[in-house]
């Protein structure tokens, strides 16, 4: 029986998720622990895939840089984006990563239609789509078929910050969000149990079990609460 650890981790910054994603990943690779879905914010950052190109920063302002280990080129990451790190063992999964990027696709597809949203892929591309505008952005790197990095859901988050790079390398795309389309406030504390729920179902988990803590790279056991504090 699979079972799906999911941790909310509330807003962190974006080199302590790192951290905490790279210990759970190494461990992973061991084949310790269960498949983990972290769910979280940042504070505003820039991030660059392993290819993006510098170009695409055209005014970072004064927000954080960082480049890392996923596909993809640049984005955002900001408070109001429900971001979610998949830490999953693809031998369980069908050792495919294109399937994996389409899974997360439908995962999210899924999760816009359960508010009314109509979603899409677009043919080439990875991410997705509402008519024209893309709402969710997706980035994953695999080591040992154990995957990190994932996937950005703009919920409702400060979209100008998009019109300071070139989304994912895309020249002229727009972003936009589940509360822009919507036309009002969606909380999102309450995206995050249909995100976990369709993912597990989507990913065959027959459990999933929250977490209140985990091992750090401390190695001091991470709690919600210190977890907020360390985001402070």
């Amino acid at each position: 029986m699979m079972n799906l650890l999911c941790i909310d981790l509330g807003l962190v910054e974006y080199s302590q998720a790192l951290s905490w994603q790279d210990e759970l990943l190494k461990r992973r690779c061991q084949r310790e622990d269960e498949d983990t879905l972290l769910l979280l914010e940042h504070p505003p950052v820039f991030t660059l895939g392993r290819g993006g190109d510098e170009r695409h920063l055209l005014n970072p302002r004064q927000v954080p840089v960082h480049r890392v280990g996923r596909g993809g080129d640049v984005t955002f990451h900001g408070p109001g984006q429900l971001v979610g790190y998949p830490i999953l063992d693809l031998t369980r999964h069908g050792r495919d990563v294109h399937a994996y990027l389409r899974s997360l696709e439908a995962v999210l597809i899924a999760v816009l239609a359960e508010y009314g949203l109509r979603a899409q892929r677009k043919d080439g591309l990875t991410g997705v789509w509402v008519g024209e505008k893309k709402i969710a952005s997706i980035g994953v790197g695999v080591r040992r078929w154990v995957t990190y990095h994932g996937f950005a859901l703009n919920v409702d988050p400060e979209l100008s910050y998009f019109a300071d790079i070139v989304p994912c390398g895309l020249t002229g795309v727009r972003m936009t969000s589940m509360a822009q389309l919507l036309k009002r406030p969606i909380a999102l504390a309450a995206v995050k149990t249909p995100v976990a729920e369709i993912f597990a179902s989507y990913f065959d988990y027959k459990e999933i079990s929250w977490p209140k803590s985990f091992l750090t790279p401390d190695p001091r056991p991470l709690t919600l609460s210190s977890a907020s504090a360390a985001s402070q």
